[in-house]
This record gives C-alpha cells, structure tokens and sequence, in this order.
C-alpha cells in the first residue's frame, strides 16, 4: 500500500520560500473545522478545538486505511485568524481579542458520510467536547501571498507588518480573505526558534 504525504505532493503549498513572498493559487480543497475565539494559549475552547481535530482525522486515516486501502499522512494543523482590529496581529498582539478557524485537511477521497462515521467513533472512545461544534466544509481561497516564517509565533508580527503594509501595496493587491497559518512543527518537541508556520494571506488584484 503506497501512503500520501501531501506536503511533499504540494510542495508549493508547504514549503514556501523563507526568505521572500511568494505569489501562488491556492486550490479548493476540505477541512475539519473548529471556530472558537481567544488567547490559544489560555482558552480552553482553543485545546478543545485541537483535540477534536486530530481525534476524527486520526479515525479517518485508519478508516481509509483499512476500508480503501488508501493511507495517508495526516496532514498539519492549520488556522484563520482575524480580529476586529487587524492592527492586533503586528502591534498589539493582543491574542485576548482574535478569533480563530482551527483545521485540518480531509484528502478529496473522502466525503461527508466518512467523517460523520469518524466522528460517532471518535465519540465513543472518547469525550470530545467540541465535537459537536465540528464542520466539514470546502474552502478555496485563491491567489494568496505567503511565506515560511522560521521561529515563535510571537515573533511573527515583523513578517506580518510587512506583508500588510509594503508587499501587498506594492504590488497592487488588496486583503481577501482571513490571515492563515501552517504549522508544521510540533510546538510541544521543537524548541520556538527552530518552529516551521507558513505564513498566507489571501488577496486580489487592485
């Protein structure tokens, strides 16, 4: 049995430059999702969120696995994050005041019906409290903007200032679409200055 990484198949997608923008289409593609508000790093519902994700997408790896012969690694966590004030991403950085889509990518082999099976067993086996607050949705965001930013999160807004306020007006794009971001490290073993997140930001042509 041959298993996916998508992250070395799109590798457009995964491994962006670290040291420039790049321009890039984003195709359609399915998630798990988690809505949620707050400091990640102190809102319950945030870790909630997390735990859910991986419980039903680790339920749907091994359905795949053992009903279609079809592995796969699961792929990274992934988030949208927006805020009243976007200032608060690159000034303020007050994480009290974001909102968050927390989500994992679903392979385009895999519909509705199997993850509402994955959720049920996922359910069983464990109590998952924002399991009831898990969608399966689309989600196509198009031309972005983005970039592998190396270290702590907190270390972000620099790269982040400078997407907003030089990049994307000089070269005649505009915001389209919450700020997004990959992880693909693990935070719990990788020290914060070795972290690997991509960076993306949806937009348009003025």
């Amino acid at each position: 049995m041959t298993k996916v990484d998508f992250k070395k198949e799109f590798k457009q997608l995964y491994q962006p430059s670290t040291a420039d923008f790049v321009v890039l289409n984003v195709p359609a593609m399915q998630f798990l999702m988690v809505d949620g508000q707050g400091d990640p790093n102190r809102a319950p519902e945030y870790k909630a969120a997390v735990e859910t994700l991986y419980a039903v997408s680790y339920k749907l790896k091994f359905m795949s696995k053992q009903e279609l012969d079809r592995d796969y690694t699961v792929l990274p966590l992934e988030g949208l994050w927006w805020a009243d004030d976007m200032d608060s991403f690159t000034d303020k950085r007050d994480k009290s005041l974001w909102y968050w889509t927390m989500m994992i990518r679903v392979p385009d082999w895999l519909s509705a019906d199997w993850v509402e099976r994955a959720k049920q067993v996922a359910g069983e086996k464990k109590k998952l409290p924002a399991l009831g607050d898990l969608k399966f949705e689309d989600y196509d965001e198009g031309l972005s903007v983005q970039i592998m930013h190396i270290g702590s999160y907190d270390d972000e807004a620099p790269t982040l200032d400078r997407l907003h306020h030089e990049f994307i007006p000089s070269n005649n794009l505009a915001f389209n679409g919450k700020h997004h971001e990959i992880y693909l490290s693990d935070a719990r073993r990788v020290a914060p200055e070795k972290l690997r997140t991509v960076l993306r930001q949806p937009v348009r042509r003025m």
